[in-house]
């Protein structure tokens, strides 16, 4: 394999796709999984303050600049099997990465858009109160809106891994007289809906309270990948 030819560019491009992509979906778990717990517990409340200030801003860096490489490489991937070998958007493959892709993407905004400017207003708000000042009057709501994304990213997360893998090795998915318009309409307005109620949903209500644990989070990603999953079976 020469690495100046095509071969190389693809094996380089999901190699940073890969390490990008870990270093993402790792972090993401660490922040659902062990420190949001942690947080909630008497020690990770007397703690809270000091890791805010100290580990979470360095921890957050590695997050959305994975996300971001996970991003740029995911699209670029993409975007050279579609231009440069042909791959028609209506195939097999590209049905099911693109699904995988759309997850990542809705993903990938409510990290730069939602999770990151949030987080920032909370780590201004611990500076604050370390510094002997009043917490901002925002940052609570602020923190809460944060972790609904990160939760809700956490349960995209589960389908859009099975997706991504689907398309190389699940092709059978995928059938000759596949309704690939149908899919497209149901599954935008499913995942329409799951990332509408992170942005808009408020906190314990019905469609955000399965998210507030971590099993809740796990089983409400599960249960999309499942109806996913089932919808594809039908109309691919």
């Amino acid at each position: 394999m020469e690495l100046f030819s095509m071969e190389g560019w693809y094996i380089l491009l999901r190699w940073l796709h890969l390490l990008a992509g870990i270093t993402w979906i790792g972090m993401l778990y660490y922040f659902n999984f062990v420190q949001t717990p942690f947080f909630g517990t008497d020690l990770g409340g007397q703690a809270r303050g000091a890791m805010i200030r100290g580990l979470v801003p360095n921890a957050l860096w590695w997050f959305r600049w994975g996300a971001m490489f996970t991003f740029l490489s995911g699209w670029l991937i993409v975007l050279t099997k579609w231009g440069h070998e042909g791959v028609p958007l209506s195939s097999a493959y590209m049905t099911l990465i693109l699904t995988g892709g759309l997850l990542g993407t809705l993903m990938w905004a409510n990290v730069w858009f939602v999770i990151w400017p949030a987080q920032q207003v909370v780590i201004a708000s611990a500076e604050k109160v370390a510094g002997g000042g009043q917490a901002l009057p925002e940052a609570a709501a602020r923190g809460a809106r944060a972790g609904l994304a990160s939760r809700t990213n956490t349960l995209f997360s589960i389908p859009m891994l099975f997706f991504m893998g689907a398309a190389s090795h699940l092709p059978s998915l995928y059938s000759v007289d596949a309704n690939v318009g149908a899919y497209w309409i149901v599954v935008l307005v499913l995942v329409a809906l799951v990332e509408l109620n992170a942005l808009r949903g408020a906190p314990n209500t019905a469609t955000t309270k399965p998210l507030a644990t971590v099993s809740g989070t796990i089983h409400a990603g599960l249960g999309l990948w499942l109806v996913i999953f089932v919808v594809a079976s039908i109309l691919l």
